[in-house]
Formats: structure tokens, sequence, C-alpha cells
């Protein structure tokens, strides 16, 4: 993701994340079936769950109501210092449907940009797949491919329905930290490339340290710490343009928590952090095929999409080396070849290898922070360790997604090589707009299927 904040909180006065637990609502994880196939459309349906990440979640004093966290201030009683806060404080289960928007038929899933609850108004949501009640479904999908359908039709500029995968411990981080007493269970420790600091307890301690209201969004913040991993952006999309990115960090084997602007690669240190932030990505519409994906176009976002992501190794084994990633799409029983790149001085390039990145990136005059931690190795290498699947739908407090959709950065023109991402208008994505006039949103995954290359669709 090419964000530089996380996804934005609900607008609710309790709007956080916590580590212990409380009782005041019931935690019950929504069902989700997924399916594992092992030849050709040979397939087995395995029944899962699906938890909400816990800096959406009630944060309260553990032995009462008491808010730990207003708007975007924390309670300095309860929350003086990090430990003392991870002890005071309780997060709780959720209403999934109610509160948050999130529901589940079957194999799918549907999250709802805007729901006005009983008792708050909630702006996006992201949640995560559970393997068991109390651990996330790890993924190594080396030699593998990934397949799901998106129903996008409903997100307009400014939106992203997001479908990606990051390399969070699998217990939610209750096994490395001891602060931290509750677990996948209730959606803890989430970490992405964009190190966000907007996440409220890190390694099982409050990121109170240092904490900055945010000028912009009141329910959000940001703290001294963020929160790294290596991410693979499988799908970041609305019905305007859409791309696929492998990010990857240095020395993060897993979720690492980073301390100050440098390591975390903030501001004008972007470059010099632990993590690849920019990605290397292939947007059809930046890459030089303007009529490839959209409304009313070849891959025709009116309509649902069938999306085949395959990670290819050198050796054809789960135990290669990641060398390429293929995207395919099947629509209306069509199945659709990747668009090829048009761009001056770059090969017709279908899909994500090193030679693609080093090519984009110098055809677009772009650091290539993305080879200088390790590339399509290093991405291999979060898979062998393995990876969590997460589907959000978000605002962009911080760019208004015009990196997505639009022309970005603004300081350039409009053609520039790389500048233009699609048709959306550079004034669009606003949060306060789209959170006003755009609140019937809504993104639906489903069918998501894994398997040997060629098994899933």
């Amino acid at each position: 993701m090419f964000h530089t904040a996380s996804l934005v909180a609900l607008t609710f006065l309790a709007v956080v994340t916590g580590q212990q637990v409380g009782n005041l609502t019931t935690e019950t994880h929504p069902t989700l079936t997924v399916s594992q196939c092992t030849a050709a459309k040979v397939c087995t349906s395995q029944s899962k769950s699906i938890v909400l990440d816990s800096n959406w979640r009630w944060l309260h004093a553990k032995n009462s109501s008491t808010n730990c966290y207003t708007g975007n201030t924390w309670d300095t009683t309860l929350c003086p210092d990090p430990t003392t806060c991870a002890s005071n404080c309780a997060l709780d289960g959720a209403d999934y449907t109610g509160t948050y928007g999130i529901t589940t038929s079957g194999n799918g899933v549907t999250l709802k940009f805007v729901t006005n609850g009983p008792y708050s108004k909630n702006i996006g949501s992201r949640v995560y797949l559970l393997d068991d009640a109390s651990n996330y479904k790890i993924f190594n999908l080396l030699n593998q491919e990934f397949t799901f359908t998106v129903d996008m039709s409903q997100l307009p500029c400014g939106l992203n329905g997001a479908l990606y995968f990051v390399q969070m411990d699998k217990d939610g981080g209750m096994g490395r930290f001891t602060g931290n007493k509750a677990g996948a269970k209730y959606g803890t420790g989430y970490c992405d490339t964009q190190c966000p600091h907007d996440i409220k307890f890190i390694n099982g301690e409050a990121n109170v340290k240092g904490w900055v209201s945010s000028p912009n969004d009141t329910n959000a913040g940001t703290g001294q710490y963020g929160a790294c991993c290596n991410e693979m952006d499988i799908w970041e999309a609305n019905s305007m343009a859409s791309a696929y990115t492998p990010h990857v960090c240095s020395g993060t084997g897993a979720q690492t928590r980073c301390d100050g602007a440098t390591q975390c690669g903030d501001g004008d240190n972007r470059y010099n952090g632990v993590c690849d932030k920019d990605g290397c990505d292939f947007n059809s519409y930046r890459m030089g095929d303007t009529s490839f994906l959209g409304q009313g176009k070849k891959v025709n976002t009116n309509s649902p999409i069938t999306v085949v992501t395959q990670f290819i190794t050198n050796n054809n084994s789960s135990s290669g080396t990641l060398t390429e990633i293929r995207r395919i799409y099947v629509q209306n029983g069509v199945t659709i070849a990747n668009s090829a790149t048009n761009i001056a001085g770059m090969s017709a390039y279908t899909s994500i290898s090193d030679s693609f990145c080093a090519a984009q990136k110098t055809a677009f005059g772009d650091t290539n922070s993305f080879a200088a931690r390790g590339g399509m190795a290093a991405m291999g290498n979060a898979f062998k360790t393995g990876m969590v699947l997460t589907m959000s739908v978000w605002d962009d407090h911080a760019a208004n997604m015009l990196w997505l959709d639009s022309s970005y950065p603004l300081t350039k023109s409009s053609s520039t090589p790389g500048v233009k991402r699609g048709e959306c208008a550079t004034t669009s994505g606003v949060p306060a707009d789209v959170e006003a006039n755009a609140a019937n949103s809504q993104v639906t995954y489903s069918n998501i299927k894994y398997g040997p290359i060629g098994s899933t669709y």
C-alpha cells in the first residue's frame, strides 16, 4: 500500500485497540467458507471464520466501562505509560453487523463503508481469516495460486477495497509479548510495510509515548512506534482502478516495532526505513493500458470479477525462490490475460518480476526501494515464514487515495510517465466528502480458493 497512514478508525467514543480482554460483549467470529484445491477444480471446502482488527474495538478500563481512549486522545490516568495502559485497559467483543457493517454468507464477506449503529457511526473495517478461534490462518503461496471473486461496483473514487497478506504472528503476538492477553481472537498484532504509527498497541504495550492527535481525523493519531512487516497486496481497488503490489522489509522476519522517523521511514526518511513503502506495483492504467480495467472496460468493474494471482518459483516448488507474480482475470466465463505494459523504455511485461520492477522504477524515475530490501526473493521468504489474509475497506486521510486512482504526486504533471494511475479527479477522495456522499458503499469478497498453479479457476 502506498498510503502513509493506516485505516481510518470508527467515529466512536471508544475507538482503539487493547491487550486485556473485556467481558461486556461476547466475541462471536462470523463464519466464512474457503476452499483448498489439489488439482484443476478439485477443491475441498473448509469452514473458517473472520475476526475484526483490534484497532476498531472498544477499549475500556478492565473493571468498568470507562473509556481508555476517547476521540483521538488517551485517558492519561488509565494510560500514563505503555505498560500501565496495557494492564489497565481491555478490548471487548464486537457486534459485527450492527456496529461495523460486516456480514458473511457461505463463502462471501461484505464490508460496508459507513455503518450507523445503535451507539456509533463506524467508518471502514479490517478483518483477518482465522484458522481456529485463537489463531490466524497462515498461508505459504510459493508455487501456488490464490483466487477470489470481488464485487467492487459500489466503490467510487477515493475508496479502497483491499485484500492482501501481511506477516503477522499466528497468535496475534500473545506468545512473544506477555502484555498481550487478547491475541488473534481479538484481532491483535497488525503490521504492514507502511510501519503505521496509528496502531494503538504494539508488542503488547500501548503506543501512548509521543502520541499526537491527527489534525484531520477526529478519531486517529500517531505514536512514537510503528508496526512493520512484509506485505503482499493482492488487490487494492475501487471501480476506477486497481493494483497488485509486493512490498518487503529488511531485518523483519515477523511483525517488528520500529522506533522514530528514520527507522520507521517517516516523511523525508521514506527510503531510509526498514520497509519498502512504495512497493513494486502493477496498475494496468499506470502501466499504459487505460482501457483494460474499469467501468465498462475489458475487465468490467460494474460486475463481479474473479482474480487469480500465481506465485512462480525458480524450481516450480514451494521450496524455491519467488521469481514472478502473475495475474489472470475471469469474468462471465471468459479468462482474461493481464494487460501488457505500454511505457516508453519498457518491454511488454504482463507480470511482476525483479526485471519488471527495475525497468518500471527507471522509466518512472522512482527509487527502487523494493530491490534494495531484497526484492522478489524477500517476498518469497516472507511467504515461507507464513502470511495472514487481510480484507478491508477504507478511505485515506493522508493522500485521498490519489496514489491508486488519480494523478499522484500532485507536484508532478499528469503527463509525466507513472503519475497518472486512473481517471479520478485530483480533487476526489477527500474523506469528509466520501464519508458523506458515498456512505452506502461496500465491497464483497467471495469464493476464496488456494492451491497448485492452475487448480483454482
